[in-house]
């Protein structure tokens, strides 16, 4: 996102801020650290928690209070650098920017709010923000039946960068780049910028294809994976290239055959892009598992429920090439490669509008 605005304005500046700084410590610390060892530990009960909130029609007390207070903690940060426009790609961020608007109704920057998931959960929701920036055109609907003006909703993708669309190079020199074999199909395994999900019983569950497959495993920032991978190359009996947190994921997706991964937002927006066939496993509790249905119910990626299945599927993927074919035209239908460049503009107009003081 911030590419593409450079991109657009070379002379616009911008500043990231985590907001989870701003917010108590009992916030940040239920949000990341808590939401983190729930999926892991109690999946059934962050499901639970994560569909009552997505039905719920008010907003609850601790909410109220962690807005409010990060609103608040806002305030000397957003006086000092005088924004005319924060975009926030997460929901408690664009909730806490609602309540600034509503504590500061004269003294407000613009709000845009850039959901990255293909669902849009209850919390993104607030009537005050000035622009939403969506997936799909069904995510419209469910901002408006939450009382979103209609005309504030843009469908125009998850911002991915342009490189995701376009190789910078043939697959098998990008393959000798990387270090993947070039006489071998390969197999990607994402488990996003933490390294999470089932890596072991994936790469497991590829073994019967040894003889014919390499797989590459992108392990983020997490070492205690990467050691736990160390020597199962031996044991599986297939090649396996392990990489710890990268910038370069378009080159890995360009230069594998199939992404067997979870599905997180931007990196199945980003998979969608580059064309590269998605199965999917094991997805986390809440917005991953809506992510899988939408993907399903287009058609644009397999879900395994099983190792079984993840043996028999890509096996399928890699032997049938119409099967594959079918998986990237679906793909090729919901990509939206220009998502960056259109949110630019979107970003960039509300910019313009306050500078002609329409805004």
């Amino acid at each position: 996102m911030e590419f593409a605005l450079r991109q657009e304005d070379p002379e616009l500046s911008s500043q990231t801020v985590d907001s989870y700084r701003y917010a108590a410590r009992l916030v940040a610390g239920v949000v990341s650290s808590g939401y983190l060892s729930m999926v892991r530990s109690v999946p059934q009960m962050y499901r639970y928690i994560y569909g009552r909130a997505e039905r719920a029609t008010g907003t609850g007390r601790f909410r109220e209070w962690a807005q409010r207070l990060t609103a608040r903690n806002l305030r000397e940060l957003l006086l000092a650098e005088r924004p005319d426009v924060v975009v926030c790609t997460h929901a408690f961020p664009c909730g806490a920017m609602a309540e600034y608007k509503r504590l500061y109704p004269y003294d407000s920057p613009i709000v845009v709010g850039v959901v990255t998931d293909f669902a849009v959960h209850a919390f993104w929701a607030h009537a005050n923000v000035d622009a939403y920036v969506v997936a799909h055109e069904a995510q419209v609907e469910d901002l408006t039946a939450r009382g979103v003006p209609r005309s504030r909703i843009c469908a125009v993708g998850i911002p991915t960068l342009p490189s995701f669309a376009t190789p910078r190079a043939a697959k098998m020199a990008l393959r000798a780049e990387l270090g993947i074999p070039q006489d071998r199909q390969s197999v990607l395994l994402m488990g996003g910028g933490l390294g999470m999900g089932p890596i072991e019983r994936m790469l497991s569950a590829l073994s019967p294809m040894r003889n014919r497959i390499g797989a590459v495993v992108l392990a983020g920032h997490n070492p205690r994976l990467i050691r736990k991978l160390d020597g199962l190359e031996r044991e599986l009996g297939f090649p396996i290239r392990v990489v710890d947190f990268v910038d370069n994921v378009q080159d890995y997706m360009h230069a594998c055959d199939i992404l067997l991964t979870k599905p997180g937002g931007l990196s199945s927006a980003e998979a969608l892009v580059a064309g590269i066939p998605m199965v999917l496993y094991h997805p986390l509790p809440g917005q991953e598992e809506r992510n899988a249905s939408f993907l399903l119910e287009h058609g644009a990626a397999r879900k395994a429920r099983s190792t079984r299945e993840v043996t028999a599927i890509v096996e399928r993927l890699l032997d049938d090439a119409r099967a594959g074919r079918e998986l990237r035209t679906a793909a090729h239908r919901l990509a939206r490669p220009q998502a960056a460049s259109d949110a630019a503009d979107i970003v960039l107009e509300s910019i313009r509008r306050i500078h002609r003081g329409v805004a």
